[in-house]
């Protein structure tokens, strides 16, 4: 690969062979690499195999001593749970990964999933909400949730007790997908094994996490992203006022989703963050045609999005005037990487390579919450 496709491609180029899957697995399930590093790895050595042979070197120079990059035998282990579970891959790049994703900068490079991929191929909308909600919360969240999949919506939601499942079961008929903590195999709670079942029949079950692993504290936040990012907004129906569901919402924020909340009253505790987020100018739900309204209108099936995004190539502005619009947007302060795109007028797939490339470059820095600033 020469150095033009790598600084071109973003992301990278998906594997092809069972070779390239197994190596890319590889690269992902060894310490210290998360997706980020993922990319730049496989920018910097241009294949998974490139990067797996540097990595050693790499932990050396970090001042990490005796590192060992992940064995092929869990490896092994993985793919052969995959296959029992009949979960498929999804890698970032590829035709069946979601679109949506792909615009962020920590986006998992690889998926399990399980039930019918097709489903990623339309428009997607996040319901998410406290477990222990009340029994007016479970009526809002089946509500909302059936009335957009009956607008064409497909609802994205976390598998959790409570605004969680009403969702899914609401939207079973329609389109649903679950994106779990653990592994795309391991169904928590327990007391939704059932509905994890039917969803995988009906739906998708989605995970970044390697097959088998049993969620933990700190799996959850990293779930969150993946739900708001696969979407175009986050409706939050209940929510207290640190919870779960506001990470999801700010996760949304950060990357440019539209962040909607039902209100509750002042006095109750599981309102408390989704009046907190009205407060900060989120959207007031009060009914589905809300939500719709404060959508921008768009073709709802995969077919119509094609030749949206074909022409691009035929179009694409050269690297360097390209660098310098970029540099003449951005200053001192940091601004969010989706509205430098709106101000370059560009597409995503467009801008990303160049902020990679300028990022390399020494040019520019990515500051917390994913925005973007000259570098001093």
């Amino acid at each position: 690969m020469t150095e033009e496709q790598l600084s071109s491609n973003h992301p990278p180029l998906p594997p092809t062979t069972e070779e390239d899957r197994f190596s890319w697995l590889r690269l992902l399930r060894s310490r210290k690499v998360g997706p980020a590093t993922f990319r730049r790895l496989m920018h910097e050595h241009g294949s998974a195999q490139n990067a797996l042979a540097a990595l050693p070197e790499l932990a050396r120079a970090a001042g990490i001593e005796g590192y060992e990059i992940c064995p092929p035998s869990v490896i092994e282990a993985e793919l052969k749970a995959a296959k029992a579970a009949k979960a498929r891959l999804l890698c970032l790049g590829a035709a069946d990964y979601p679109m949506a994703l792909t615009d962020l900068n920590d986006a998992p490079p690889m998926l399990w999933a399980i039930g019918d991929v097709s489903v990623l191929q339309r428009p997607m909308i996040s319901l998410v909400g406290a477990r222990n909600c009340s029994s007016l919360g479970t009526r809002m969240a089946r509500a909302l949730a059936g009335g957009l999949g009956e607008s064409g919506y497909v609802v994205v939601s976390g598998l959790a007790r409570g605004v969680d499942t009403a969702a899914h079961l609401a939207t079973l008929q329609t389109g649903t997908v679950a994106v779990m903590a653990g592994g795309v195999d391991i169904i928590y709670p327990a007391e939704n094994k059932e509905l994890a079942c039917n969803i995988a029949t009906k739906g998708l079950r989605i995970s970044e996490q390697p097959m088998g692993v049993t969620p933990q504290a700190r799996h959850f936040p990293r779930r969150n992203r993946i739900i708001s990012g696969l979407s175009q907004a986050v409706v939050v129906v209940e929510a207290a006022a640190k919870s779960g569901s506001l990470i999801t919402a700010r996760d949304a924020l950060d990357q440019g989703r539209e962040v909607l909340a039902v209100p509750g009253h002042p006095f109750d505790a599981r309102a408390a963050g989704c009046n907190l987020l009205i407060r900060e100018g989120a959207t007031l739900v009060r009914c589905v045609q809300d939500v719709i309204d404060a959508l921008p209108p768009q073709p709802r099936s995969a077919p119509n999005l094609a030749p949206d995004t074909a022409p691009v190539a035929q179009t694409i502005t050269p690297p360097e005037a390209l660098h310098a619009r970029i540099l003449e947007r951005l200053g001192p302060s940091p601004l969010a990487e989706d509205q430098l795109i709106r101000d370059v007028d560009a597409p995503a797939s467009v801008i990303g390579p160049a902020l990679i490339d300028l990022e390399l470059d020494g040019l520019i820095r990515r500051q917390p919450g994913g925005l973007l600033s000259l570098a001093v």
